[in-house]
């Protein structure tokens, strides 16, 4: 059975937290833990094709492990050290994850400046909705700032705002506080107080069989 060791309440608060926003963007969502060094890594793929991942101190065994986003924060709600997170659903995480070496810190950007590019991204979404009343894959992918340092010149597309949003990873005081952009030559990364967005810098070309 898999096992969960979360003894600090505010660490099992802000994994709650993490997963109540995921679970916000995708009723169905599947978190997957990875543990080590005594601490454990969530992930998430959220609708906006990127990855959100949060930090805390723990421990899960196996060391890799998907499980449903609510059963985890059901696990989560009913509190004690150790958690059962509920049944493995490793079978249904199918994305990539990114490398844990080979970035680059390009620079950091202010809160307020990628809040305000995601204000004017929402706005125009609502003018121009997609299929559903989503915004459309093209307005998702226009890189609305380019992040340069560390011979990177890193474009941010509006998805991972979106998601950087969605997910509350900016803290109260927002106004005052920066993201940090990493990259390496096929992933960007922005860290935030709360957790950090991944994506792909570059679509992956398709096999030819």
């Amino acid at each position: 059975m898999a096992r969960l060791w979360m003894p600090d309440s505010a660490e099992r608060d802000d994994l709650g937290a993490f997963v109540t926003r995921a679970l916000r963007l995708d009723r169905a969502a599947i978190v997957r833990l990875r543990g080590g060094n005594g601490r454990v890594h969530a992930w998430v793929d959220t609708p906006f094709d990127t990855l959100v991942t949060r930090s805390v101190r723990g421990a899960v065994w196996p060391d890799d492990l998907t499980v449903g986003g609510g059963d985890l924060l059901a696990a989560l709600a009913a509190g004690g050290e150790a958690l059962d997170p509920g049944p493995a659903k490793d079978a249904l995480w199918r994305c990539a994850l990114p490398p844990d070496r080979g970035w680059h810190a390009v620079d950091q950007v202010p809160a307020a400046v990628l809040a305000e590019l995601t204000d004017q991204g929402v706005a125009l979404a609502r003018r121009n909705p997609g299929p559903l009343g989503s915004p459309p894959a093209a307005l998702l992918d226009q890189k609305v700032i380019t992040i340069s340092g560390s011979g990177f010149d890193v474009g941010v597309p509006l998805r991972c705002l979106f998601a950087l949003s969605s997910m509350g990873f900016v803290g109260a005081q927002g106004a005052t506080e920066t993201v940090r952009v990493s990259a390496t030559d096929s992933w960007l990364r922005l860290d935030a107080r709360y957790g950090a967005v991944l994506r792909r810098r570059h679509a992956l070309l398709p096999l030819l069989v």
